[in-house]
């Protein structure tokens, strides 16, 4: 496990990597971060080290993101300084798409510029409500104001790809009010929305509080109407729905570092807690800061655990990706990879799912309906 494997396929990989710290921990987040950031320098620098552990990983990148945590709890000239290592080290295409995630809280317009000049073509602006209950209540350290003052700063400073994430199905959180939330982010024309349904995982403070009954979330049939009209409002105004969370405004907006996890692309993950992928191996860094610093500093891959997917694992999660995608699965092309005639060993399978509206067959082509998109996670298992 300490060896990283390199790719030798053509088609250009992904690179993510992963900023460990938040200036506070949100009730409902489950991403490792850290509130302590006094190691900010020391991680940097490791992270250099391990870039260059990792440096032959493939001939070409054409995605980088910077997510975390909260990449712009650093300062423009750490960001900057690490994304010209990023390019020292490792092969970047010159249209790469090069995004850093970004919380409302930390930016302004100065900020903004300052990315912009570090080479960031795209910023993801974690706003996640306009409203300032429903901010509280999730408890994230920005308002409504400073929300609409950090998209406005990233088109100010020139970005002309800026996607904003938001949740719905938050406790006490109403049909109008999350439509009044889709309209605010509507009024600055973002290229790209993320819109995400509010899960909850163990271990976070959400969690222990629905464990005592002290907040409860939509049920199936409140989830499905959240989920069936936000479709349906951002479509309207012209927003392709191309999977399950994700909308863009024009088809060169779509996230092409997130397609890379969706068709099996080589990704490269750096950091505590980063996962990557390469033909059919995975393998994930440690979930702790002290472990990824010890390994790294001491010249080892600081892995945690690998495995090795088998023909039928890849096929099933080829099926489970494809079907959260509008652009869904080609039939030949899926025979091609993973070995496996869909419309032949499933034919009566997939045609009850297209009798039952869940999915589209044309053309050798098979999509997920909005209704199959809801449910995507469940159609893989046809």
């Amino acid at each position: 496990m300490n060896s990283i494997e390199t790719t030798e396929n053509s088609a250009p990989a992904g690179l993510y990597i992963h900023i460990p710290f938040c200036r506070s921990k949100c009730a409902y987040c489950d991403f490792y971060s850290i509130t302590d950031r006094s190691q900010a320098a020391g991680y940097l620098h490791a992270l250099s080290r391990e870039m260059e552990q990792t440096r032959e990983f493939a001939p070409l990148f054409d995605t980088v993101y910077v997510g975390g945590g909260t990449p712009s709890c650093l300062d423009t000239r750490q960001l900057a300084e690490l994304l010209h290592r990023v390019r020292k080290t490792f092969p970047i295409a010159p249209d790469a798409e090069i995004t850093v995630e970004v919380n409302p809280g930390d930016v302004d317009a100065v900020f903004m510029r300052g990315l912009r000049d570090a080479g960031v073509n795209r910023v993801s602006v974690g706003v996640q409500s306009f409203d300032d209950s429903i901010l509280k209540s999730l408890g994230r350290r920005h308002d409504g104001r400073e929300g609409r003052e950090a998209v406005e700063a990233a088109r100010t400073a020139g970005f002309d790809n800026i996607g904003v994430d938001l949740i719905y199905g938050v406790p006490g959180q109403t049909y109008e009010l999350w439509r009044e939330t889709m309209e605010a982010a509507l009024g600055f024309n973002p290229e790209h929305l993320s819109c995400y349904e509010l899960t909850i995982e163990r271990g976070t403070p959400f969690h222990s509080r629905i464990e005592r009954g002290e907040l409860s979330l939509p049920g199936e049939a409140q989830a499905y109407r959240f989920f069936s009209m936000t479709s349906e409002f951002l479509e309207q105004r012209g927003y392709s729905h191309y999977e399950v969370s994700n909308f863009a405004r024009e088809n060169a907006f779509i996230s092409r570092h997130n397609h890379k996890y969706w068709d099996h692309s080589p990704c490269l993950g750096l950091g505590p807690a980063a996962h990557s992928f390469n033909e059919n191996r995975r393998w994930w860094n440690h979930r702790c800061l002290e472990l990824y610093l010890r390994d790294v500093n001491e010249g080892r891959a600081p892995l945690a655990g690998r495995e090795d997917l088998s023909a039928e694992e890849l096929q099933l999660e080829a099926l489970y990706f494809g079907f959260r995608t509008k652009r869904g699965i080609h039939g030949p092309d899926f025979r091609k990879r993973y070995g496996i005639d869909l419309f032949r060993e499933k034919g009566p399978a997939l045609c009850s799912l297209r009798d039952e509206g869940f999915v589209t067959l044309e053309d050798e082509f098979l999509a997920p309906t909005r209704r199959g998109l809801a449910l995507a996670d469940r159609l893989c298992l046809l």
